[in-house]
């Protein structure tokens, strides 16, 4: 590894996971410096390109959760700005942020994924609400699950067991999102595989991460409260529903043009079928995150692990503006 020098880890903002992103930044910041590793904190806001320009880090880790740092947006201004910044580019978290358009891309790949149907606000407001709903009830069954089709943390969420509760469940929905992900309620173990990249490029699938919440649902509270969900790495799960479970993580690394990290959330069925949930392209580091817990269990320190993704992105320099991800063929046979 050569010699890192001067590096921010962006966080914060204005988001509705600000507190989750800080708590991801101090942690990241923790284990850095602990390898004496040169390291700030920004909490991004309309000043970040001054601070960007008048002291250029020799690499960003990118901690923003949400739309500010996960749709592209950001990592498009560190491109302007010609900052290294470890993470997708900004084409593929665009992808990957958007669930309708990551969860069509992974079909389109031959993933299977719960079946769906996705509506905007306006098109409840002009198009016939009540239609839409029942059509949606009797096409998919209930239960349901309603949630923001851009977002993160499980926020906006709901599960929809009778249908009187769903126009409540948009409502809740479009507070943090103008379209909704309407799924087919699965019953089966959820599981999260996070793929971390080998020097070369080569991602590898870190033991996926069995999760439990303690009341039947892994929304905000059960993710960030300790004691609400419980964790089993590796997963409970038969050989086989492992196999199928990384393969999709790395098919949906692959297909959606990720780089250096994701993590990829599935359910399996009681018949050990693999079905996609979402790709998240800035993993949580918070102490019940998923990807510092997978990364533990083979033995890899947090701040080396980040270290040494801040070396790459360094090495590679920055991403050229408007550059679109490479998608590897294989996974979209």
């Amino acid at each position: 590894m050569s010699d890192l020098g001067h590096v921010l880890v962006l966080a914060g903002g204005v988001s509705f996971e600000r507190e989750v992103s800080l708590a991801s930044a101090r942690r990241v910041i923790e284990a850095l410096r602990r390898l004496g590793v040169d390291v700030d904190l920004v909490d991004v806001d309309a000043s970040v390109l001054d601070r960007l320009t008048a002291d250029p880090p020799d690499a960003v880790f990118i901690a923003m959760h949400g739309s500010e740092g996960e749709d592209g947006a950001l990592r498009e201004l560190l491109d302007l700005a010609g900052v290294p910044y470890v993470g997708a580019t900004a084409a593929g978290a665009r992808l990957a942020f958007d669930k309708t358009v990551a969860k069509a891309v992974l079909q389109a790949a031959g993933v299977a994924a719960p079946r769906s149907i996705a509506f905007s606000q306006t098109a409840i407001r002009d198009l016939g609400g009540h239609q839409l709903l029942d059509r949606c009830v009797r096409r998919l069954g209930l239960p349901l699950v309603v949630k923001p089709a851009r977002g993160g943390s499980a926020l906006g969420v709901t599960i929809v067991r009778e249908a009187t509760a769903f126009a409540h469940a948009l409502v809740t929905c479009f507070a943090y999102d103008t379209v909704a992900l309407v799924e087919q309620y699965v019953v089966g173990t959820e599981l999260a595989i996070s793929v971390v990249e080998d020097d070369d490029g080569t991602p590898r699938a870190l033991p996926p991460v069995e999760i439990r919440p303690v009341d039947g649902m892994f929304d905000y509270a059960a993710r960030y409260t300790a004691g609400m969900t419980e964790y089993h790495v590796p997963a409970r799960i038969t050989e086989t529903a492992r196999d199928r479970a990384v393969d999709v993580a790395l098919r949906a690394h692959q297909a959606l043009g990720l780089r250096d990290l994701s993590r990829t959330d599935v359910i399996v069925t009681a018949d050990d079928e693999v079905l996609y949930l979402e790709t998240n392209v800035a993993p949580g580091m918070t102490p019940t995150s998923l990807l510092p817990m997978a990364a533990a269990e083979v033995g890899i320190d947090l701040g080396t692990l980040c270290r040494d993704l801040l070396v790459r992105a360094a090495t590679r320099g920055p991403s050229e503006p408007g550059a679109v991800p490479s998608r590897s063929p294989q996974a979209l046979r």
